[in-house]
């Protein structure tokens, strides 16, 4: 199952609106013949390519697969015919499928003579590859990760605006990474203006990478003339509104899953006041600057029992900085 979750994690980012998924067929004696992961839309599930990878090999064996195979036909046929026509003996599955369109796997499988094992590192894989695909079927909205870097002292940039480089090479190599993983990157007009982003997934060289997210920019006014998000390295929207619950919705319609927001304090204050945050992202380095901007602007906080609660999810180090993951704490 953790070769099936590693799966899923490289092609996360390349699938949506359908979700990342990784598989691993095991032949009767338990070996492993064959693995595939979810393709970009209109190609094959993750089951179908690791059973045409398996051939023969896959009759009498196990398929161990991320999340619920789907029993409907939608741009592909249901991936339960592809199980039982490849004579597999078993299913194990971590997450069952919670899309009303594509579940009843299991059931279609069972009837198929096929056993079923559900469960198995269902946290890690809801936590990992499969949680803004899960976000996104229950809630309707993309899932919205808030990432930004800041000193000790909560500081995004020194007192005269510069802000390159608070955070670490290792930190922001592990940001490149991420960006390829997501669906889209979203930051306000003002810091287009301010900062001129690229917003785009690179190497440490500075060579784009083959995947690159969706950058949407979100404001009134126009983009300024030869902003670098207007380049043609990835496509480039401009949401014209601030709130929040338009963007997402906008992004919804796309087919948009997973988004990174990068923009400064007072877009990411829209976004907590608004509840539309659902993970907070923080890359903390060892420095104090005493000045300066900080992470977050208003956010509907007047007084201490007002504050936005958030229960820490990890901690770990990424170079010499801080990583914290955490996640709002909502009735």
């Amino acid at each position: 199952m953790r070769s099936a979750v590693a799966l899923a994690e490289q092609v996360r980012g390349s699938t949506s609106p359908n979700p990342p998924v990784g598989c691993v067929v095991l032949d009767a004696a338990g070996l492993p013949v064959g693995e595939g992961a979810t393709q970009p839309p209109g190609g094959a599930h993750a089951e179908v390519v690791a059973l045409r990878a398996a051939g023969e090999r896959a009759r009498g064996g196990t398929a161990v697969v991320t999340l619920e195979p789907c029993a409907h036909h939608g741009r592909t046929p249901p991936c339960t015919d592809a199980l039982i026509a490849a004579g597999v003996s078993k299913v194990v599955y971590a997450v069952a499928d919670p899309n009303p369109v594509a579940a009843g796997g299991a059931r279609t499988l069972q009837s198929g003579g096929i056993e079923t094992q559900a469960g198995l590192l269902a946290d890690e894989v809801s936590k990992g590859p499969l949680r803004a695909w899960l976000h996104a079927v229950k809630h309707g909205r993309p899932h919205v990760t808030w990432k930004y870097a800041a000193s000790l002292d909560g500081r995004v940039a020194a007192a005269d605006g510069s802000s390159r480089w608070v955070s670490s090479a290792v930190s922001r190599a592990e940001v490149h990474e991420l960006r390829t993983r997501v669906d889209a990157i979203v930051v306000g007009t003002g810091t287009v203006r301010v900062d001129d982003p690229a917003l785009t997934a690179r190497a440490a060289d500075g060579t784009p990478g083959a995947r690159q997210p969706l950058r949407v920019v979100v404001g009134r006014s126009d983009l300024p003339e030869g902003a670098r998000v207007l380049d043609d390295t990835a496509e480039t929207l401009l949401v014209r509104t601030r709130e929040p619950a338009e963007v997402l919705a906008a992004l919804h319609a796309r087919g948009v899953v997973d988004v990174l927001l990068e923009g400064g304090p007072t877009l990411a204050g829209a976004f907590v006041a608004a509840g539309l945050v659902d993970r907070v992202l923080v890359y903390l380095a060892p420095s104090l600057l005493g000045g300066g901007p900080v992470a977050l602007g208003a956010s509907g906080v007047s007084t201490i029992t007002e504050a936005h609660r958030l229960a820490v999810e990890e901690v770990t180090m990424s170079g010499p900085d801080v990583r914290i993951s955490a996640v709002p704490v909502r009735n």
